[in-house]
This record gives C-alpha cells, structure tokens and sequence, in this order.
C-alpha cells in the first residue's frame, strides 16, 4: 500500500513539473533563426501534405508570403507572438479547416477540477459580429447587465475593434466566401481572448444596452449543489427517447442535435432541424423518421442545415439517401500520394490503455490504408467502397419538394450535401451562401505537425472530398436559389424569416419562383 501511495505521490510530482515546465515555455523568447525555420518546416509540410494547397491562392503568392514573412522576423518571439504572425499566412490558403493553434497553457489536475466547479465567463454566451461591434444574441442563464441586444464596446479596457482586427486575419473560410467569417469570430473570439490573456475570474466589461452605457464586471461563478442536481435531473429527464427522436441530446446546448417537426396541423409540411452532422444516433433518427415521413401525408419536407458545422461524412451520405430516388456516387477523394495517409493522426484519439491495442494492429493499418488507394491519370484516389461507392437509395426515400435552409455557417458536410442536393436539382435553396465551398474541402483524415521550435500545432486536411457534380469552378460556397441574409435587428429578436418565407411558399403553392 504504502508503495502504491509512493508512486502515486511520484507521479503527481512528475505531472505538476511537466505542467510548469510546459508554461514556463510561454514566456521564453525564440531565437530569429528558430523561428524562420519553423516557417520554412510550415511551408514543406503544407507543399508535402495538402492535397489542393494551390486551390485559391498560386504557389507563387504563397512562396512570396512566406519569404516576406521571413524578414519581418527582426527580433526573438514568445510562441503566441510568433503565432500572431504565421496564422494569417496559413489563413491566405483559404482553406476553412486549416487552421494554425497557439500554444496552449496547461493546467494541473487541481485547476481543472476547480473549473469544472465554476461556470464560464465569456463562453456563457453567443454573440453575434456586425462589422467591428459584438453584440449579445443569448444569455440563457439571464446574467445581469448582458441582456440580450447588449453591445461590447471594450473588454478589459481594450476597443472590441482592437480585439476583432486582431483575430479576424487568422479566420479564414473556403475559397473566397464571405459569410463564413462573421459566424467563426462570434463563436472563436472568446477562446482567441482567452488564450491571450489566460483564465481570468473576473473582466471588466463597457458596453451599450438601449443608447445607455455601463461598465461592469463579469465573474467566474461557483457551480452550486443545488444547481448541479437540477442540471443533471433535466439532462436526465430530456435525454429520455421521446416520439420522433433519440436519444441525441446535446447536454452542452441543452438541445437535440436532430429532431422532425411537422408544423402545419394537417402533417403536410415536415421540418428536420440538423444542428451538427455528429454521426452519434444518426442511424436510428434517420430510419425512425423517414418511416414516420412515409407514412404521413407530408408532401414538403424543410431541411435546416443552418449553423451546423459539418462533421460526419458518413451521415450526409446516408441522409442523402433518404432524399433520391436512384443510385449515386456522393463524393470522391484525392489525396497527394499513396503513402500520405499513413501520415493520419492513428493514435491521437485512441484511450491510453487502448494504445497497446491500437499499436499491434497498426501494420495491418499501414496495410489497409495503401490498398484503399488507386492512382488514376497521374494523381492519387481512394478506391470507390464505402463512403466512396456507389449507393442505392433507401426504400423510405422522401418522394415530395425539399427545400434546405443553409447560411454562412453552412460549413463543411453542410455544405457537401447542400451542393449536390443543388447541383442534382433534388432541392430548392433558401438563406446565404455557404461558409464550406460548393466545389469541395479538405478534411476527411489529419496529420497533425508541430513546429520543431516554436512547438505550435498544424493539423493539415490530407483528403480533397469532393461532390459528385459538374463544379462551378466560382471558387465560393454553396449559393441559395432566394437568398435571404438576415439584418441585426431580425438576428436579435429571433425572427425567422427565412423560414417564413419557405412556409408562405408552401401556402401558396409558390412553385413558379423555383428555377
């Protein structure tokens, strides 16, 4: 016993002198040289790994960023300096998933238990980005002076102006879209903030409500008991399989991911709101609700694919084929090489005691991975099986009119499945253009590079996923057949109108604005 306690004790210590010494390193100026080499080690990986790294920028615009950003290097940079300057340069590919992250202070197992004891501070809220001003769009939890409407004018004494100019170079969407990035920032400031300035208990707030204005201070509350049972007795309580859905909730969002609604009385009309293609249930919401829409009256059925993200390449294509009626092909993908894959993040999200496992199957993936492979005319593709392949549709395939509600954050599967059901002429499209391109992404698989020096983290998309269409070529997302793109003011008092819209269509059998 004594002897489990020694180790244990040993391994605390060990942990505690790891966390420091990884912080310590915040603060520690990198050499000129150091740093230029990790722009030159950035700028092979991207060339070795990308697969379209020239999609929306040329090789010579990007080499020239690169050299320029070279010789702005005039003195030794902390890690997050140095990450302040390579971002943007990443941001120029314009390529929505890839993204350079800071480095992150680590906490030590006591900072982590007290946090998950404390409520957020910024993340509590949403807000939404007009321009240079941010304003509150949610306070679920009602917290004084931030009503919603609220506008921020400094945070911790600095300009929101200041904070935003800042950030907004290193957000960067597909191609040359222009929707994506007022979405990203309103949901990417906070953590920005944050990582710059650490996990604060406390911030000083200026800001505007009703031409009045206040300064205040928001504060990092203690989760209480009571609170923590009420919490946990309504997850429980809603997490219960209720009609039309499963088990999908979202305990973060305190929502389900899917759910089918029908809003007319008479079940002529149905809405499927997707929030996030997680792959988790989809299975079983999309046979129990595609039988429930085959045995209802509905003739039109509302796909909501606002705001959602994208995530399960599997899932649009089985959702995909619950709207055909014939076989397809979804997408294909391309990668730089037969051997790129094998670069993929294999362990990174395996459990520690699976590692073992995981390690002794591992030639077997090496193995898998080159045969799923096929070079064709000179360029490398996986092979048609799986998500690739051909695909019969469902036997409870929706037959009626389906419209789709996309936005600019539309992103990724969002915007693959958004593209074909357009390009098919399978849907009619309502909203904004799409922050995810309507030609494709690259996603699918990552292999994640850190900088020799500054030890900053790039995971770079290794598999071009593309749509099975005739591609644009506009090099901009997905653009609605009625565009409606939504004022401030429609934003704050939660109006849909976009919605609406599709309904009053549906009313008066306005078939004729389709084209």
């Amino acid at each position: 016993m004594k002897r489990i306690l020694l180790l244990s004790s040993l391994f605390i210590i060990s942990s505690c002198v790891s966390v420091k010494k990884h912080n310590e390193k915040l603060e520690i100026p990198i050499s000129v040289e150091k740093l230029k080499e990790d722009i030159d080690y950035t700028h092979r990986k991207l060339e070795q790994l990308h697969p379209k790294l020239y999609w929306y920028i040329s090789k010579e615009e990007l080499d020239y960023k690169f050299d320029s950003l070279k010789t702005t290097i005039q003195k030794p940079l902390k890690p997050n300096e140095f990450y302040q300057k390579l971002a943007p340069i990443i941001a120029k590919v314009r390529e929505g998933h890839l993204r350079l992250y800071p480095y992150q202070k680590r906490l030590t197992k006591k900072e982590i238990k007290d946090l998950e004891k404390q409520k957020g501070l910024l993340g509590r809220y949403n807000f939404v980005i007009d321009q240079d001003r941010i304003f509150v769009k949610d306070n679920a939890d009602k917290i004084e002076n931030m009503n919603v409407g609220t506008e921020i004018l400094t945070i911790k004494d600095i300009p929101v102006k200041d904070l935003l100019d800042k950030y907004r170079p290193i957000v960067n969407s597909d191609g040359f879209n222009t929707t994506f990035q007022k979405y990203s920032l309103a949901r990417s400031w906070p953590g920005f903030f944050t990582a710059e300035y650490g996990i604060l208990d406390s911030v000083k707030i200026e800001a505007k409500y009703q031409n009045q204005l206040k300064t205040f201070y928001l504060h990092r509350e203690k989760i209480t008991k009571e609170e923590k049972v009420k919490t946990e007795q309504e997850n429980k309580k809603l997490t219960k399989s209720q009609a039309g859905k499963t088990k999908d909730y979202n305990i973060v969002t305190r929502s389900f991911n899917r759910d089918l609604q029908f809003p007319m009385k008479d079940s002529t009309v149905a809405y499927m709101k997707i929030k996030t293609f997680s792959g988790t249930y989809s299975r079983k919401f999309y046979r129990q609700s595609f039988a429930m829409l085959k045995k209802s009256p509905a003739k039109y059925l509302i796909l909501d694919v606002r705001d959602n993200l994208g995530g399960s390449l599997s899932e649009i294509r089985n959702l995909y084929s619950y709207l055909v009626d014939e076989k397809f092909e979804f997408v294909t993908g391309e990668v730089t090489s037969r051997s790129s894959l094998i670069q993929a993040d294999y362990f990174e999200f395996v459990p520690t005691l699976a590692k073992p496992i995981a390690a002794i199957t591992y030639p077997l993936y090496l193995i898998a991975t080159s045969l799923s492979i096929k070079k064709q005319e000179n360029k490398f593709y996986l092979r048609n099986i799986g998500t690739f392949s051909l695909k019969e549709p469902k036997r409870n395939h929706f037959a009626g009119e389906i419209y789709v509600l996309i936005n600019g954050s539309s992103f990724s599967a969002s915007s693959i499945i958004s593209s074909k059901l357009k390009a098919e002429k399978r849907a009619f499209l309502v909203g904004e253009e799409t922050g995810g391109a309507n030609d494709g992404t690259v996603a699918g698989r990552y292999a994640t590079t850190k900088l020799p020096n500054s030890k900053l983290k790039l995971p770079v998309g290794l598999i071009l996923i593309q749509p099975k269409i005739q591609f644009t070529e506009t090099k901009k997302g997905v653009l609605p057949d009625h565009e409606m793109i939504p004022t401030l003011q429609e934003i704050l008092q939660k109006k849909d109108l976009q919605l609406e819209w599709i309904m009053n269509e549906i009313k008066n059998n306005g078939n004729s604005t389709k084209v």
